[in-house]
């Protein structure tokens, strides 16, 4: 186990990193008229900003130590989020992005108003709310404290969590998600140049890839698991994972709110394709070097270790700081992006329906106000995620038993114009119980035994029938009301005549199909 201790040039290139964010936060406040300029950065991003900016905020300090954890303690099929992301990303641009574009919304529960109705605008305001701070914020700001107490042993995790709520917080306040995006962009490249680093020192230490064989069963390198695989078992990928994906990328306000902020359907999805190719990057620069670790460190007492450990041993003095920079980078990315969107769903879910009268700038200052709130309950719920064991686990256990009734209203409605809101509200609430149900018998309780990604699985299958079945109980939603929001041949038919115009490598079909292949390639490698 290497020393944890940091050089006074690690810390202060650290300390320099978040006056420079803070200080790009409080530069963008001033360029705010609006609740559009704040909440969507006034819809005028780029594919690169927006690409760089999903990346930032997925590859967040949760998934740097969770990714190399699960691949030290089960093998490298946790990768298989990460290259199905890519398939999900494909969809997300053909089937979905035009339709958010187009409705000119704010939040992703506002699209499912216009869909079904405001009950079911509600109840998923009220679940991404309450994901975003239990999983995605309070998930990053443990996986900082993690670190911290590493170097600093002394001070309590608490107090830790709560200064890094605080620097996100201020910047994330005052600047909206024109801050989020840019310094995103910032910290994706310090991420990406860390991770890359940390690989090549840990690749030569060990001597080569022989090193890792020698100590590491076959079956942990690959990604192809049997059935009773603790990790990713290969029916789970089929089913759970991309299941979980479509939440994730499709749907999750605080991922979504970076592609509501395109100039253009073309810009949302040349961004969305950009950070479905970025996402293969994980496999080589955090995925391997957790079973590199396995050579270096074959005794670590928990698998959440291994990044830090990583870190501290291998990096020298200036160069730790730069990349713990980035790793405060990573943190930062998650905690703006979670609370700059839950701040968007509180203001334009229920409190510009409850208060039309408001200014923009009254909607704005409320958003502030949220932000602060959210920060306070995710510091507060951040360090009990110690008690649940793997990060990574506990982040896909969590949304397992929740989000697979959000995700069968969501494509039943986009494929079938005949879904209505009874069908819609029906199977939130049968799902919504039927989730809890599960998460006390097989967590709780412990009377059953069934993986998270079956879970996931058997919630969406019985959650299905129940969309179809209540809205055929009902009348059909008028076509007017439905109009733009359903995936129509027509639609495709139209869109294939305005692409002619365009060359090959800004026609989002192409570069679909070649990031699709391109994923493929890299999974058949690793079978």
């Amino acid at each position: 186990m290497p020393e944890f201790v940091l050089h006074p040039v690690d810390l202060a290139v650290i300390a320099a990193y978040a006056v420079f964010v803070v200080y790009l936060g409080f530069r963008f406040a001033k360029k705010h008229e609006s609740a559009e300029d704040y909440f969507l950065a006034g819809r005028a991003m780029t594919w690169p900003l927006i690409g760089f900016s999903l990346l930032a905020s997925n590859i967040s300090s949760t998934t740097l130590v969770g990714l190399a954890g699960d691949a030290y303690s089960t093998g490298i099929s946790v990768f298989n989020y990460e290259w199905m992301a890519a398939i999900i990303l494909v969809f997300f641009a053909i089937f979905i992005l035009p339709f958010y574009l187009r409705s000119k919304i704010f939040t992703v529960p506002e699209f499912l108003e216009k869909r079904y109705d405001g009950k079911t605008r509600t109840y998923f305001s009220i679940l991404t709310l309450f994901l975003n701070i239990v999983v995605d914020t309070a998930g990053s700001l443990y996986a900082g404290g993690l670190l911290v107490r590493l170097v600093f042993p002394e001070i309590p995790m608490w107090q830790t969590i709560a200064v890094m709520a605080l620097i996100a917080g201020v910047y994330t306040i005052a600047g909206g998600l024109a801050a989020v995006i840019y310094t995103d962009l910032v910290q994706a490249v310090l991420l990406l140049f860390g991770s890359l680093l940390i690989t090549v020192i840990a690749f030569t230490k060990i001597g080569g890839w022989s090193a890792v064989t020698a100590v590491t069963p076959p079956e942990m390198l690959s990604l192809v698991r049997p059935l009773d695989d603790p990790g990713v078992p290969w029916l789970g990928l089929l089913t759970g994972v991309p299941l979980l994906g479509f939440y994730f990328w499709c749907t999750n306000q605080f991922m979504v709110q970076r592609v509501l902020s395109a100039r253009d359907e073309n810009q949302g999805r040349l961004g969305v394709l950009f950070a479905g190719a970025l996402k293969m990057l994980p496999l080589f620069i955090m995925v391997l070097p957790g079973t590199m670790a396995r050579v270096l460190y074959p005794d670590l007492p928990k698998a959440d270790l291994v990044f830090p450990t990583l870190i501290f041993d291998l990096l020298p003095v200036g160069i730790l700081g730069l990349v713990l920079a980035g790793f405060v980078a990573a943190l930062m990315s998650q905690i703006d992006s979670t609370l700059n969107s839950a701040s968007t769903l509180v203001t334009m879910d229920f409190v510009r329906k409850k208060r039309p009268e408001l200014s923009s700038e009254n909607l704005m200052w409320t958003g502030r106000a949220v932000t602060a709130l959210f920060m306070i309950l995710a510091a507060v719920w951040a360090p009990y995620i110690e008690n649940f064991g793997s990060l990574f686990k506990y982040l896909q256990k969590v949304l397992s038993y929740s989000v697979p009734p959000v995700v069968a209203i969501f494509i039943v409605g986009l494929f079938w114009k005949r879904a209505n809101a009874r069908g819609a509200n029906t199977a939130l609430l049968l799902g919504g119980l039927a989730g809890a149900g599960f998460f006390v018998t097989n967590e709780v309780l412990l009377i059953t035994q069934v993986h998270f990604l079956y879970v996931a699985s058997l919630l969406f299958v019985f959650t299905v029938p129940f969309v179809f079945a209540a809205s055929l109980l009902a009348p059909p939603p008028p076509d007017e009301k439905i109009r733009g929001l359903v995936w129509t041949k027509r639609f495709y038919d139209q869109e294939t005549v305005a692409l002619h115009s365009l060359a090959w490598y800004r026609n989002y079909r192409v570069l679909s199909v070649l990031l699709l292949v391109g994923a493929g390639v890299l999974f058949a490698f690793w079978w």
